[in-house]
């Protein structure tokens, strides 16, 4: 089974793309969806004992617990020691499930691969990509969300260009859907020799 990592920097479309893989009948993980699980699950009590007063109900509150960790870097070393290992674990048990299933492909959709040394899981890597002032528009377009945010972010972030050096393929989402989704079925067809 051939494991392909996607990544992309902040408002690219790869939320957008890895649906068009699982619509294309290629298993997904999603990194985000399973925070969200593992922040309402084991994640939990995990993050309440190192954060006390982050949860409510058994359940991570993201508001509390952003507050209590963005801006303090050791806080958040502190977070991802925490929650890396148990996305790891639930992406290698996804991986095994697939593998068993007997699967060509499957896609784990990482949004910061290339930062936390992701590559070395993956046999190859999707980047997904649009120019810059696509970029800017669709991330400034979200609530809550202001220039310095943007700065601050993409701040901690591979740049885009490195990334793309980085990539063994790349789908441009700055060219409309109908275009991501042909790259898309065009990459599935590499893989899988159906050219």
């Amino acid at each position: 089974m051939i494991v392909l990592g996607l990544t992309g920097s902040i408002g690219m479309g790869k939320s957008t793309t890895a649906k068009m893989f699982a619509e294309a009948g290629v298993p997904v993980h999603d990194s985000d969806e399973t925070v969200h699980r593992l922040y309402a699950g084991k994640a939990a009590p995990l993050v309440e004992a190192a954060f006390p007063g982050t949860t409510a109900a058994g359940v991570v509150d993201r508001a509390r617990l952003g507050a209590r960790v963005l801006g303090d870097p050791a806080a958040l070393k502190q977070l991802e020691a925490i929650i890396h290992p148990l996305v790891r674990a639930d992406a290698d048990a996804f991986l095994a499930r697939h593998r068993t299933a007997g699967e060509s492909i499957a896609v784990l959709d990482i949004p910061l691969l290339f930062e936390t040394g992701g590559r070395n899981r993956v046999d190859k890597v999707v980047v997904v990509t649009a120019p810059a002032e696509v970029q800017r528009q669709r991330v400034l377009a979200r609530p809550g969300m202001t220039e310095e945010k943007l700065a601050a972010i993409l701040a901690k972030q591979v740049p885009d260009a490195e990334k793309r050096r980085l990539a063994d393929f790349i789908i441009d989402t700055g060219e409309g859907m109908d275009a991501a989704r042909a790259e898309v079925d065009a990459i599935i067809a590499e893989l899988t020799g159906d050219r």
